[in-house]
C-alpha cells in the first residue's frame, strides 16, 4: 500500500489524536469574501476545508449549493480563476477540491492536476468518475501529488465497498444518505450505517457528508465515523449574508459539539 500523503497525513495524526474531524464546504468564488472565510473557518476549528468549484450542472448538490454555483459563475469565477485566488492565498489547514470529471477532462488531466498542486490543494473529490474509469485520473493525480477521495454510498455492495476503500486516499467520503445535497430535520439512518460498513473494513480516515445539517447530527454521525463534511447548511448561511463571521460561529459550534466543549 502507498504511503499515504500530506491530507491523509494529516487527518490520520488529528484523528490518532482522538480529535473527531471536521470539514465545511464552502462554493470557491460564491462571494468577494470567500477566501477570508476559508481563513474564518480554519480559525473555528476545521481540520480541513472543502472547496467546490462551481458548475452549471451539479449532479449531486441540491438547490443551495447550486444557487451558490450559480452565483459564482456570475461573478465570473472559472477553475483557473479559483485555483488562482487559491495559489496566492495561504491557509492553515489543507484545502480539499471538489469538481465534476467533464472540467477535468475538457481541461486535461495533467493539466488540472499540476494547477491544482500549484494552488495548494491536497485532495480532491469527483462525484461523477466511476471507479471502472478511474485509473487515468489516479495516475494524474498522484503525480501531482493529491489524494482522490472516493464516495461510498449506502447502495454500495460490500465488495466494490471494499475496493473504493482500497484505492481511496485522503479519507473515505461516506454518503450519509441517497440523493443530493442538502439540510435534513434528522439524520438518516444509514449515515451511521455507511460508516459502519466502511470502517470495520478500512482504517482510512472516514468522514460523512450529505444531511449533516447541525451539531447534534454530527456528533451523532461521529459515534462511528471520524469525522463529519458539514456544506449546505452553512453555504445557506453565507447566501444569507452571514459573512465570514458567521460561517465560523456556525462552523465553531459544530467544533464545540465534536469537542464535548459546548
Amino acid at each position: 500500500m502507498s504511503t499515504p500523503g500530506r491530507l491523509e497525513s494529516h487527518l490520520r495524526h488529528r484523528r490518532d489524536n482522538g480529535q473527531k474531524l471536521l470539514v465545511p464546504y464552502i462554493t470557491g468564488g460564491m462571494d468577494d469574501s470567500w477566501l477570508v472565510t476559508l481563513d474564518a473557518l480554519a480559525e473555528a476549528g476545521a481540520d480541513a476545508i472543502e472547496v467546490g468549484i462551481p458548475f452549471s450542472d451539479p449532479m449531486i448538490d441540491g438547490a443551495v449549493i447550486q444557487q451558490s454555483s450559480l452565483r459564482a459563475l456570475e461573478r465570473g469565477t472559472t477553475p483557473e480563476s479559483l485555483l488562482g485566488e487559491l495559489a496566492r492565498h495561504e491557509l492553515s489547514v489543507p484545502v480539499v477540491a471538489m469538481t465534476y470529471y467533464n472540467l477535468i477532462f475538457r481541461a486535461g488531466l495533467d493539466r488540472v492536476a499540476g494547477m491544482m498542486a500549484e494552488a495548494g490543494v491536497t485532495g480532491v473529490i469527483i462525484p461523477d468518475l466511476p471507479l471502472e474509469e478511474f485509473e487515468a485520473w489516479e495516475t494524474a493525480a498522484s503525480g501531482a501529488g493529491l489524494a482522490t477521495i472516493l464516495l461510498v454510498a449506502p447502495s454500495t455492495p460490500d465488495q466494490r465497498l471494499a475496493a473504493i476503500c482500497e484505492r481511496s486516499r485522503g479519507f473515505v467520503y461516506a454518503v450519509g444518505r441517497m440523493g443530493v445535497t442538502g439540510e435534513q430535520q434528522e439524520l438518516a439512518a444509514s449515515a451511521q450505517e455507511v460508516a459502519g460498513r466502511i470502517t470495520a473494513v478500512c482504517d482510512t480516515p472516514v468522514c460523512v457528508g450529505i444531511g449533516v445539517s447541525n451539531p447534534a447530527q454530527a456528533v451523532a454521525v461521529c459515534e462511528v465515523a471520524d469525522g463529519v463534511i458539514v456544506g449546505s447548511a452553512l453555504v445557506r448561511r453565507l447566501l444569507e449574508g452571514a459573512g465570514p463571521e458567521g460561517a465560523a460561529d456556525f462552523v465553531g459550534s459544530l467544533r464545540s459539539a465534536l469537542d464535548g466543549t459546548n
